[in-house]
């Protein structure tokens, strides 16, 4: 069976997708083709909201890191999965992503399971601020390493390993002072339950499941592709290298995730 057939005998797919959906955007993915990190891990809830020196070097590095993610702009992968919603096939699209390039490509039934990274979290008030604003009082408060430049890390990250951190001014909420981060979900921390109950509700109303871009290796995304296979649900795949659901599969394509949905265009 080819996708195009998969997806032609469905017309309720629940979508699930990873980084390698915007990798061609020039957002760098976190794992290789077998599911191992590629670098070190990214930082933990638990280290961000421990130590002031995680969040100097967190936010330090994001200021260098935004000003390429911010840019990044929708590819053929996000625009196949719009024209997909267009034709009245999608359940739910879910994506582990945090960049809304498939809101930006047109897609409208989506739920950022992992938040976005285009707000900060005031975690005293909640008050959200737009990451542009953000980024001018980051860069106005730290003109130094505003001028400075990086290699490309996942999620607006910038590879800035050897970097004094010490003197990065971080400031807090102009509303109460509190502690700000940006609004998406950390590795060790949850997934609002909201988010999850929201994808159970619409993965009950699907006839099949399609997974682009993700090894799965996380468990927040790992555990629809349990839940789908639980259902009976036939699951579909496209991602370059193994996935944590491999077994689960009803069909798997080890191509580049747009080049694999370039028919819907």
């Amino acid at each position: 069976m080819s996708l195009e057939d998969f997806i032609s005998r469905h017309h309720r797919l629940f979508i699930l997708t990873g980084a390698g959906c915007s990798t061609p955007s020039g957002i760098p993915d976190y794992r290789d083709e077998q599911g191992n990190w590629k670098r070190s891990p990214p930082v933990t809830y638990q280290a961000f909201m421990g130590a002031q020196a995680t969040r100097q070097r967190y936010w330090a590095r994001s200021l260098v890191g935004w000003r390429r993610f911010g840019q990044a702009r929708p590819n053929g992968a996000h625009q196949a999965l719009a024209a997909l919603e267009a034709l009245g096939k999608t359940e739910l699209l879910v994506t582990q992503n945090v960049d809304r390039l498939h809101q930006a490509a047109g897609s409208s039934r989506v739920v950022d399971l992992h938040g976005r990274l285009d707000l900060v979290r005031c975690l005293g008030c909640e008050r959200r601020t737009p990451r542009g604003a953000f980024q001018a009082e980051l860069a106005g408060r730290n003109p130094h390493w505003a001028a400075l430049d990086a290699d490309n890390a996942p999620d607006g990250d910038a590879d800035l390993e050897a970097a004094d951190f010490s003197s990065f001014t971080v400031p807090g909420c102009v509303a109460c002072g509190g502690l700000l981060k940006p609004d998406v979900v950390f590795f060790g921390e949850n997934v609002p339950r909201e988010r999850v109950e929201r994808a159970y509700e619409h993965l009950a109303q699907a006839d099949a499941m399609l997974i682009i871009g993700s090894s799965l290796m996380v468990y927040s995304g790992y555990r629809f592709a349990q839940a789908a296979a639980r259902q009976g649900l036939p699951i579909a795949a496209v991602n370059l290298g193994r996935t944590r659901a491999d077994e689960l599969l009803t069909l798997k394509l080890a191509r580049p995730c747009a080049e694999a949905l370039a028919f819907l265009l």
